[in-house]
């Protein structure tokens, strides 16, 4: 008989930790999604506001934003894991939320930001960047880019939604940004 193998720790309990999160919000009629879970413009004296920094990424409106979101991060995750290993996509994923739960607080002050979007977008990005070769920019990172890039702009002119296209943009980049900085300094561990 086979085994469960807990294949990749950082993705399986980031989705375990966002799927408790939806299950507490769903218990409390949206109390700790809004309190702990969603990043918004709250005082700086606040420590929760620093908390929902990192904190909204596990955070999920409702049960199909969340599978959304969590199919997405389970197919691609655990082959980026293993490629750059687990400390440093930890270290990519909060990178992602802390930039752009911070860029959601200054730039965005009248509206919430929940979900792990930046985070898919930001394991897209890297994931096409994850066949370059010293001094050559992968085709697929140009493909993934311009399509991914399109689509967010087209979103954010023509389609009134409550999707947060520019924070899609900024997982995008710090997607890339993060996997060029592996790259360069081999920041494996």
């Amino acid at each position: 008989m086979k085994k469960l193998q807990y294949n990749s720790p950082v993705i399986l309990s980031f989705f375990i930790i966002s799927f408790i999160s939806l299950i507490l919000g769903y218990m409390t009629n949206g109390y700790t999604t809004s309190l702990l879970f969603s990043v918004y413009r709250a005082p700086l004296v606040n420590p929760l506001t620093y908390a929902r920094f990192l904190g909204h990424i596990i955070g999920h409106a409702d049960f199909s934003h969340f599978i959304n979101n969590m199919l997405l991060i389970l197919v691609i995750g655990p082959v980026l894991e293993e490629k750059y290993g687990s400390r440093s996509l930890l270290t990519g994923i909060i990178f992602t939320a802390i930039v752009s739960g911070v860029l959601q607080f200054i730039f965005f002050p009248g509206s919430a930001l929940l979900g792990a979007s930046g985070i898919v977008f930001m394991l897209i990005m890297l994931s096409s960047l994850s066949g370059m070769k010293e001094g050559k920019i992968p085709l697929t990172l140009i493909l993934v880019a311009v399509l991914y890039l399109g689509q967010e702009l087209y979103s954010m002119i023509f389609v009134y939604d409550n999707v947060a296209n520019f924070m899609h943009i900024v997982g995008g980049a710090c997607g890339t940004l993060f996997g060029f900085m592996v790259r360069k300094n081999k920041y494996t561990y």
